[in-house]
């Protein structure tokens, strides 16, 4: 019966992770799919040597690389070094997308929260806190409405955030919008993981649409400009024509023109921390930041 059971949550995990992507994809199930099944491929260790994220070395999706870009991205986030604490987050910060929450920064108004809720509700049917907000969620996306949500589902969000399911919706979809898609793309481009980092940081700011204030606009720019160095290019300076593209779009938003987060992007290439390596030492909102090895475990712990 417990096979059953959890063979059952994982068709509705699987489901609720296909709805995502196409929604955050568009109508193209077949680009869901490709997603959908490199998330079961690169999960069976039958098949992972067939993973070209695995194949390309060392990236920043696992391990000591990926608690180094997770405490990187919420310095800019929440103005913290331990990301393992946001995922209880939540508040509007007035930018124009509703409320802002969990680890990275999920929205109700592009729908990515919407996204997290549905994952949890696939993986907790029962006794879901959440559930009740779904019809609210849909009706938010493309606004800052808090219609049919307000405090209470603050505080249900809050509570949530105590469940291993919700950090695993939360994880999840990060891994599956914003961390695995910007790696693949970096890895293509022959990006170091310092490369890896920043595709992320603006896949999680932008989006991973194609238009010109998205991820994959801003790549174009990039490259009409320098080289990827798997085009032959020097890494540094087509990180840094990237860094000038989403200058301009960051530009283009008054929650924005803050440019800490590029400026720290722009010290790393200068230091030539192409592998991240600690410590590291970084400006973000007028807060300064140290990552060292000894934080990285305590944060990890």
């Amino acid at each position: 019966m417990r096979k059953e059971k959890n063979k059952l949550s994982m068709v509705l995990l699987a489901a609720a992770i296909l709805a995502a992507v196409i929604l955050r994809f568009g109508t193209d199930e077949l680009l869901a799919s490709r997603y959908l099944h490199d998330r079961t491929s690169a999960s069976d260790p039958a098949r992972q040597g067939d993973d070209p994220d695995r194949a390309s070395g060392e990236n920043i999706s696992e391990g000591r690389l990926r608690q180094t870009v997770m405490s990187l991205v919420t310095s800019a986030e929440n103005s913290s070094l331990d990301y393992t604490r946001q995922y209880g987050y939540i508040e509007d910060i007035g930018d124009g997308r509703g409320y802002t929450g969990g680890i990275i920064g999920f929205t109700t108004g592009t729908a990515d929260l919407l996204d997290v809720v549905e994952v949890y509700v696939a993986l907790k049917p029962d006794n879901n806190g959440l559930k009740k907000y779904i019809p609210a969620l849909q009706s938010a996306i493309g606004s800052d409405t808090h219609k049919g949500l307000g405090q209470a589902f603050v505080n249900a969000w809050k509570a949530a955030a105590q469940d291993r399911e919700m950090i695993e919706a939360q994880d999840t979809i990060l891994d599956e919008m914003y961390m695995k898609p910007s790696v693949e793309m970096a890895v293509k481009d022959g990006l170091s993981p310092l490369g890896q980092y920043i595709y992320y940081d603006a896949m999680v700011v932008h989006g991973p649409g194609e238009d010109g204030l998205s991820f994959g606009g801003i790549r174009k720019e990039a490259m009409k400009n320098e080289k990827t160095p798997s085009q032959g290019g020097d890494e540094a300076e087509y990180l840094r024509a990237f860094l000038t593209a989403r200058t301009s779009v960051m530009l283009t938003e008054e929650a924005h023109s803050d440019l800490s987060r590029l400026q720290a992007q722009s010290k790393f290439i200068d230091e030539g921390k192409y592998n991240l390596e600690l410590p590291l030492k970084w400006n973000m909102y007028g807060d300064d930041f140290e990552l060292t090895e000894a934080k990285l475990k305590a944060i990890a712990k």
